[in-house]
């Protein structure tokens, strides 16, 4: 069959316009690992311009709620596709192994899935920013303090250590701290407040910050709202602003 020339002209328009989104556009992957027996599902978010040959930041990121792939899809697009796509970092984000949230049973998947993480992706300096917003935010903290050598940072958008005692707090000493809590979200924003302070009174850094007008969903660390966050990890690595 003999097509137009105008139609092929279109086929050719469109196909140009499919090869320069492949080359210069970020990638969202889905992925699965086997863990020891234990299927974790995730998505990756690769920067512009990815080079796998080339190491780059990263944030492990745990999602909220229920921590299912609903979430994850979630939490990716409010709080960190854009941000790392523009700036370059690398994002993974998984879901809770057969409904087991990570600052429970899920943690048993750790440090194996990290180890598996590195050698799928160059980390730099073999180091991620861990990062959760509420269920995710307190598994953020769990999962830092019980592996602290792979982390520069820790954030709660909320979050914070469930069981800071001694040995966990020390562990979490070398990295920087970072808490958001909600104005309205009062549960949180008390417990986070009275931790952070207890935190920096036994050294550690610590960055507080209440969110004015702000609920448990904080609207504040949304899309550009998210600089703030990747601000705080490039700091990081620099010695928490100090």
């Amino acid at each position: 069959m003999k097509y137009p020339s105008s139609m092929w002209k279109s086929f050719l328009v469109a196909a140009a316009v499919l090869l320069i989104a492949g080359a210069s556009g970020a990638e969202v992957l889905d992925k699965t690992a086997n863990i020891a027996g234990t299927a974790v599902q995730y998505k990756v978010v690769l920067p512009n311009g990815y080079d796998p040959s080339k190491a780059y930041p990263a944030v492990l990121a745990f999602p909220g709620g229920p921590q299912t792939m609903e979430m994850v899809e979630a939490t990716l697009e409010r709080n960190w596709r854009s941000q790392a796509e523009h700036l370059g970092y690398i994002v993974i984000i998984p879901a809770a192994p057969n409904g087991q949230l990570f600052f429970e049973g899920g943690a048993k998947v750790f440090p194996e899935f990290l180890v598996k993480l590195l050698a799928d992706y160059k980390i730099l300096d073999n180091k991620f920013h861990m990062a959760g917003v509420s269920n995710g935010g307190l598994s953020a903290f769990h999962i830092a303090a019980s592996y602290p050598q792979y982390f520069w940072s820790v954030t709660g958008l909320p979050g914070f250590l469930l069981d800071p005692t001694p040995a966990r707090v020390h562990a979490l000493s070398k990295m920087c701290i970072n808490m958001y809590a909600g104005e309205l979200d009062t549960d949180w924003l008390d417990s986070e407040k009275e931790q952070s302070a207890r935190l920096r009174a036994q050294g550690l850094t610590v960055e507080f910050s209440e969110e004015k007008g702000e609920g448990h969903v904080m609207r504040t660390l949304d899309g550009d709202g998210a600089a703030r966050l990747f601000k705080q990890f490039e700091q990081a690595r620099h010695g928490c602003g100090k």
